[in-house]
């Protein structure tokens, strides 16, 4: 037994709108009865073109129904333009939830309502694309179906897309391409999101830039000379020349060109500025 909200028994037990408009401006239908659920749904502009009408007819089980029935209220009052905003999502929010397993059931209201709308602009009776890749032969689902209840929903696996539109939940020949999709929109997404700027650092006064060299030669540089027996004196600061002199066993020693550029010009440039140098004693 499915554990439906009383929202959903409500709209399933006393369905609104059910029926047929005479002269419908947009009519939509999708599904098919050899896939268990079929809708076909239609509306009515009033003068000021907002919806004052809407009726629908479906063939399924009590989340059909019920998201159907539920569509059809949301639609009463808006223009077109508002009405092709809502989503799957919004429906199933409005009863209160669906099971996972019948979320396909509020992608076929947004389907019958995009299909209507199609027809109300065009006249035309929406169809499938047959240029449309279809991966799930075994309820017709099109990529761009898949992709869609994809980026919608925030979908991250091949169960959650049979929930949302029932591809992979035939044969499961194509559960591979489902997941090759699903990754494919997660990849996108990562690549489009906008990366955070850069915080710029505080411009330091020569003072303030002393004194941080200063602490981090303190910090991170000469605790790591002396356990070598070696040693660091500040001499001087020029702008971003910073002048140093190795003491102990740092002192002519043949590796103090390469600890003077790879770790102490490195560390100063990671914690002070990048535009640092710095040059032994003259």
């Amino acid at each position: 037994m499915w554990n439906y909200s009383d929202k959903v028994m409500d709209h399933f037990r006393n369905p609104r709108n059910v029926g047929k408009i005479e002269n419908p401006d947009g009519v939509g239908t999708v599904g098919s009865l050899a896939c268990g659920d079929a809708l076909t749904l239609m509306f009515k502009l009033g003068p000021d073109k907002r919806i004052v009408d809407v009726k629908f007819q479906t063939f399924g089980c009590a989340s059909a129904i019920a998201s159907s029935s539920a569509l059809t209220e949301m639609l009463v009052g808006k223009t077109v333009e508002e009405a092709e905003r809502i989503t799957n999502k919004e429906i199933a929010d409005y009863l209160g939830g669906l099971p996972d397993q019948k979320m396909h059931c509020s992608v076929m209201g947004r389907e019958a309502l995009e299909a209507a709308i199609h027809n109300y602009r065009t006249g035309e009776t929406m169809v499938k694309n047959l240029e449309d890749h279809i991966v799930c032969t075994c309820f017709g689902v099109s990529e761009n179906e898949i992709r869609r209840v994809v980026t919608e929903n925030s979908l991250t696996t091949v169960d959650e897309v049979t929930n949302f539109c029932k591809a992979g939940g035939g044969c499961g020949m194509c559960r591979d391409d489902i997941q090759s999709i699903i990754d494919g929109v997660r990849d996108a997404a990562q690549t489009a999101k906008p990366q955070p700027e850069a915080t710029p650092k505080k411009r330091l006064s020569n003072l303030q830039k002393m004194k941080l060299i200063e602490e981090i030669i303190d910090r991170e540089i000469r605790p790591q000379l002396q356990k070598d027996g070696g040693d660091i004196e500040l001499i001087d600061i020029e702008g971003d020349r910073v002048i140093i002199a190795f003491r102990g066993m740092c002192a002519g020693c043949q590796s103090a060109a390469y600890t003077r550029q790879d770790f102490i010009e490195a560390k100063l440039r990671e914690f002070v500025d990048p535009a640092i140098t710095v040059v032994d004693e003259r």
